[in-house]
C-alpha cells in the first residue's frame, strides 16, 4: 500500500512539473510587433500601407524574432489613423478587403502568429448612422445611441478634453461624439462586433479570427465627465466575460487612460489581460537607476497572478525614442535591452528596431500633428524604392519634419547586414529572450549593487535565473553585483573578475552584460 501511495506522489509530482512546464512553453516569448499600417510597406503602389504589405513583410519580422502583431484600427474612418470611425464592420479600402484580411490572419496562425487588432467603439465621428439618424431626432432608433445633454438631441458630449470639431491632416473637419455604453442596444452591437472579429465565417474554429484586441483609451469613468461612470462593471468586464466564454484563450490588453498610472485596476477590475507599462517607458527615457528600480518593482511585481505588463518604448502617440535620446547609440541599445530583458510581454513599434526619428509638431489644430511618429517605414537606404509608404507626402511636414534622409545609417538595407547596426542588436536580445524563458515566466527582482550608474536585476524561477546588469552612463564604470550562484555570462564584452557570488565587473559606457545561472 505505502509503495502505491508512494508512486502516486511520484506521479502527481511529475504531472505537476510537465503542466507547469507546458504552461511556460505556451507562453514563451511572445514579441509583439506595433504596426501603423498605412506607413508600413504598400503594395500597390498607391503610397498606403496595406494588408497585403504586411503579409508580404511577414518572412522579414520572423526573421527580427517577432511572433504577434498589433494594428491600429483597420475599420473605415475619414481620419487617417481610422479612430472615430463611420463603420465599424467596413476596412479602410486603402487596406484593402476582407479577403485580404482573411488572407493575413490564416499566414499569421499558419506561422504560429498573433494578432492583436485595435478597438474603440466609444467614440464616432459625425459621419456615422447613429449620429446622422439620431441628432436633431429624438424619434430615431439611435436617439439613445450618443450622450446627448438635451432633449432635442442637438446637444452632443465632445469627446477626451471636449473637443467637438476635429480637423484632420486634409483639412476634412467631422464631429466627434461619446456613445453611450451604457445603452443595453450599444452593449448589444459591441458583443455582436468583437465577436464577428473574433470569428468571421462563424464556424467556431478561430483560424480566421483575431487573437486578441488592443482597448483603447479604456476608461471606468469615461472622459471623466460622470455621464458614463462604473464602467468597469457596467461595460467592459461583462463584454470581455462574455466573448471568453466564445474563445478562453482571447488576449485582451489595455490602453489605461490615465499614463501615469500603472494600471493594476484595470487588471483588477476591467477583466483585461494586460494594461500597458506606460511608467515604466518613461523610466527608461529618463535613465536614473533610483528611478528604474522604483518604477520596475510597481510595474511587475504588484500584478495579479495570470495578468501582465506590456513593455515598450514607443508607440503611435508617442515620441519616437531614437527622438528622445538623440539617436545616441549606446542609449539606443539600453532602451532595446530593457525592453526585451525586463520581462512582461514586449511589444516594439515598427521601425523602432532601426532607430527611426520623429516626434509631435505643431501643425495647428489637426490630427498632423502626430504624423512625424507615424513616417514610412524605412526599407531602403534612399527615400525611394518598392514598398514606401508616403501617403503623407504633399503636406508641408514632408519638408519640414520628414526624417527620412538618404544614406543617413537609418535602413533596413543599411543595417541588415552590419553586424554592429541596432537592427542586427534587437535580434541578439530578442534572441537571448527566446532562449532563456525564465525571462517570460520568472519574477522580476532588483539587485543591489555598488554603483549609482549601474541597474542590474534578475528574473527568477525555481532554480533559474538570468541576471543583467546595465550600464546607464556614457562612461565605463566598475560595479559589484550582489549575486549569489553560478553565474555564467552571456552576453557583453565585459571584465569580469568573479564567476561565482558577488560578480565585480567592469561595464563599457552603456555596456549590457547577461548572465545565466542557477539560485
Amino acid at each position: 500500500m505505502k509503495k502505491h501511495i508512494l508512486l502516486l506522489i511520484i506521479i502527481s509530482i511529475l504531472f505537476t512539473v510537465y503542466a507547469s512546464a507546458q504552461t511556460k512553453r505556451s507562453h514563451q516569448s511572445e514579441v509583439i510587433y506595433h504596426i501603423f499600417q498605412r506607413s508600413f510597406y504598400d503594395s500597390n503602389g498607391d503610397g498606403h500601407g496595406d494588408l497585403n504589405g504586411i503579409c508580404q513583410k511577414l518572412d522579414y519580422l520572423q526573421q527580427l524574432g517577432v511572433t504577434a502583431i498589433l494594428l491600429t484600427p483597420l475599420y473605415e474612418s475619414v481620419y487617417y489613423h481610422n479612430y472615430f470611425a463611420t463603420d465599424f464592420y467596413k476596412i479602410d479600402p486603402r487596406y484593402g478587403t476582407m479577403h485580404d484580411y482573411v488572407k493575413l490572419i490564416k499566414e499569421l496562425h499558419r506561422r504560429h502568429m498573433k494578432f492583436y487588432m485595435d478597438m474603440e467603439t466609444q467614440y464616432v465621428a459625425s459621419d456615422h448612422i447613429w449620429y446622422r439618424d439620431s441628432h436633431n431626432n429624438p424619434a430615431s432608433k439611435y436617439s439613445d445611441y450618443i450622450v446627448y445633454t438635451d432633449k432635442t438631441n442637438t446637444k452632443a458630449i465632445p469627446i477626451v478634453g471636449f473637443v467637438t470639431d476635429f480637423t484632420g491632416y486634409d483639412n476634412i473637419t467631422r464631429r466627434l461624439v461619446m456613445v453611450n455604453l451604457d445603452n443595453k442596444e450599444v452593449q448589444r452591437y459591441n458583443y455582436n462586433f468583437f465577436r464577428f472579429w473574433m470569428d468571421p465565417n462563424h464556424d467556431g474554429k478561430f483560424d480566421d479570427g483575431v487573437d486578441g484586441f488592443r482597448l483603447d483609451h479604456c476608461m471606468d469613468n469615461l472622459d471623466n465627465a460622470n455621464r458614463l461612470p462604473h464602467l468597469f462593471a457596467t461595460f467592459w468586464r461583462p463584454l470581455l466575460g462574455k466573448l471568453k466564454t466564445i474563445n478562453p484563450k482571447i488576449t485582451v490588453v489595455a490602453e489605461q487612460a490615465q499614463w501615469g498610472s500603472f494600471g493594476i485596476d484595470y487588471l483588477k477590475n476591467a477583466g483585461v489581460d494586460r494594461v500597458f507599462g506606460f511608467r515604466l517607458a518613461f523610466a527608461i527615457r529618463n535613465f536614473k537607476k533610483k528611478e528604474l528600480e522604483s518604477v520596475a518593482d510597481s510595474t511587475f511585481l504588484n500584478n495579479p497572478t495570470g495578468k501582465d505588463q506590456v513593455v515598450f518604448l514607443e508607440n503611435h502617440d508617442f515620441e519616437r525614442f531614437a527622438s528622445a535620446v538623440k539617436s545616441d547609440p549606446g542609449k539606443l541599445r539600453i532602451g532595446c535591452a530593457l525592453n526585451l530583458l525586463m520581462g512582461g510581454v514586449p511589444a516594439i513599434y515598427y521601425g523602432q528596431e532601426l532607430g527611426m526619428r520623429g516626434k509631435d509638431q505643431t501643425y495647428g489644430a489637426t490630427d498632423a500633428n502626430q504624423i512625424p511618429d507615424r513616417q514610412a517605414f524605412e526599407w531602403h537606404k534612399s527615400d525611394t524604392g518598392k514598398g514606401m509608404a508616403y501617403w503623407y507626402k504633399n503636406g508641408p511636414w514632408w519638408t519640414k519634419d520628414n526624417t527620412d534622409t538618404p544614406n543617413d545609417g537609418i535602413s533596413l538595407e543599411e543595417e541588415k547586414n552590419d553586424p554592429n547596426s541596432l537592427w542586427n542588436y534587437y535580434t541578439k536580445m530578442i534572441a537571448i529572450r527566446k532562449s532563456n524563458p525564465v525571462i517570460d515566466y520568472g519574477t522580476y527582482k532588483n539587485i543591489s549593487n555598488n554603483n549609482d550608474k549601474v541597474f542590474s536585476f534578475e528574473r527568477y524561477s525555481g532554480n533559474k535565473k538570468i541576471v543583467v546588469a546595465v550600464n546607464l552612463s556614457g562612461e565605463q564604470q566598475d560595479v559589484v553585483i550582489r549575486s549569489a550562484g553560478e553565474l555564467e555570462n552571456i552576453f557583453g564584452d565585459i571584465k569580469q573578475q568573479a564567476s561565482s557570488g558577488d560578480v565585480n565587473i567592469s561595464l563599457p559606457a552603456y555596456g549590457v552584460a547577461v548572465w545565466s545561472g542557477d539560485k
